[in-house]
C-alpha cells in the first residue's frame, strides 16, 4: 500500500472532490488526471475530503460504509473489489420520510443494506466473524443512496475510494433485531420502486454474509490504525443492484427476519 501522492497532491484532489460535493458538479476521474494513484493514496484523499465536511462544515463521523461488496455491483461499476467510506450524520435521514436528493446529490442510486449498530471497539487485524456478532448490539434494514462526484461514474477502484467510497445519504429501519441466530447469507431482501417489487437478493450477495463485510472492514481499517468504535453504524453493502432514483420516486425494502425501511426523495 505504498504511497504515490505527496500531501500537497493529496490536498489538490481532496479539496477538488469536497467543492464538487457543495457544487454538485461532477469531474472527470482521478485515475485519469493523475494515472499512477495508488489505493492507499485514494484514502489518504478521501480523509481529507471527509475533514473538510467536519471542519468546514460542523458534520460528524457516525459510523462507516463497506461499498462494491456484491457481483451486481461490480459488474455495474466494472470495479471488483470493496472498499470503504465515511457517514456523517448529515448524511441520515429519517425512515419513511423525504429525502432531498434533488438539492444535495448529483447522480443518485439506491441499494438496499443490512447495517449493523456496534456496542463494542472492532480493532484489527485479527477481528474475526464470532468477534463482530459479539461487537453488534443490533442489525436493522437500510436503503443507502450513493452518489458519485466522477462524471457518469466512470469509476475505478481508486476513483471510488477517493470519492468517500460514493457515499451519498442512507435511511436506517426502525427495527432493530440481535444478530444472534441469524441466518444472514440466507436473510432475503425484497425492494420496491413505487409500489412495484424491483429486485430481490439474498445475504450471502455481499462477500458471502454481511457479516464477512464487516469483518473485512475492521481488519482493512486496521492495516490504517482506523477501529470500529462502540455506537458507530456499519452499512455493510448491497444485496441488489444499485438503482438510479430522482425526485418523486418512492423505495421500501423488506428484510426477513429483520424489517423494513423506506424513503420518499424529493
Amino acid at each position: 500500500m505504498g504511497l504515490e501522492l505527496d500531501q500537497a497532491k493529496i490536498a489538490e484532489h481532496g479539496d477538488a472532490l469536497y467543492e464538487a460535493l457543495r457544487a454538485r458538479k461532477t469531474l472527470s476521474p482521478l485515475t485519469a488526471r493523475w494515472p499512477e494513484i495508488t489505493i492507499a493514496d485514494a484514502y489518504h484523499v478521501s480523509l481529507h475530503m471527509v475533514n473538510r465536511r467536519i471542519h468546514d462544515d460542523g458534520e460528524v463521523i457516525i459510523g462507516k460504509k463497506i461499498g462494491v461488496t456484491s457481483k451486481a455491483v461490480q459488474e455495474m461499476l466494472d470495479v471488483h473489489q470493496p472498499d470503504f467510506g465515511y457517514l456523517t450524520d448529515k448524511m441520515m435521514y429519517p425512515n419513511g420520510g423525504p429525502m432531498p436528493i434533488s438539492e444535495q446529490l448529483i447522480q443518485p442510486r439506491a441499494e438496499g443494506e443490512i447495517a449493523f449498530k456496534l456496542k463494542k471497539d472492532l480493532v484489527g487485524p485479527g477481528v474475526t466473524n464470532e468477534d463482530v456478532l459479539a461487537a453488534t448490539e443490533y442489525v436493522m434494514a437500510c436503503f443507502e443512496i450513493v452518489d458519485s462526484r466522477v462524471q457518469d461514474w466512470k469509476v475505478r477502484i481508486q476513483d471510488t475510494v477517493a470519492d468517500n467510497a460514493s457515499c451519498g445519504l442512507f435511511v436506517l429501519g426502525d427495527e432493530h433485531v440481535s444478530p444472534e441466530g441469524l441466518d444472514f447469507p440466507s436473510l432475503q431482501m425484497r425492494v420496491y420502486k413505487n409500489g412495484a417489487l424491483l429486485s430481490q437478493g439474498l445475504g450471502s450477495a455481499a462477500l458471502g454474509s454481511p457479516v464477512n463485510c464487516v469483518t473485512w472492514l475492521a481488519n482493512t481499517l486496521g492495516e490504517f490504525g482506523i477501529s470500529l468504535n462502540a455506537g458507530d453504524v456499519v452499512l455493510s453493502g448491497s444485496l441488489v443492484p444499485l438503482e438510479p432514483v430522482v425526485a418523486g420516486d418512492e423505495m421500501r425494502l423488506e428484510v426477513d427476519g429483520i424489517g423494513t425501511a423506506a424513503v420518499r426523495f424529493t
